[in-house]
């Protein structure tokens, strides 16, 4: 049997929710890690390379001192490391509870799929994100750098 007919054979046995609680089980962990190994503390992770390289920071910087701050119930400190990610964090909590849903309760197979998100919304997320680079790194816009 070949390589792919094998990882075909594995990918029909398992329960579609496999993998959402999958990457649920990795994102506790991960949080789990921050909680106890503080980010704040020199030495204990890798400094970012963007920052080494450029010295610039860039849209994740500060996110793991942001997640470190959630798991202490922190949320003023959590949007001080990291704003963007704060106010993406309940669009990522809806579109991970909706996936993790449907996978559990898949749509019927005659039904016409929903409608896809309008690109026009992607591509203002785009710009967005490219805005608070930019402005993060700028001398107005130091309020937006971690810490």
């Amino acid at each position: 049997m070949s390589r792919d007919a094998l990882a075909a054979t594995a990918r029909r046995r398992l329960h579609p929710a496999a993998a959402p609680l999958l990457l649920a089980a990795a994102g506790a962990a991960g949080a789990v890690l921050l909680h106890f190994v503080d980010p704040n503390e020199g030495g204990n992770y890798p400094v970012c390379p963007w920052l080494m390289i450029t010295g610039t920071w860039c849209p994740g910087c500060g996110t793991m001192r942001a997640i470190h701050a959630m798991t202490e119930l922190d949320v003023a400190g959590a949007f001080g490391m990291n704003p963007m990610l704060m106010l993406m964090a309940p669009f990522l909590a809806y579109g991970y509870v909706r996936w993790l849903y449907r996978s559990f309760r898949p749509a019927p197979p005659r039904t016409t799929p929903k409608k896809a998100l309008h690109p026009a919304w992607l591509y203002l997320f785009l710009v967005a994100f490219i805005a608070y680079w930019v402005v993060r790194n700028l001398p107005f816009g130091q309020f937006l750098a971690p810490g």
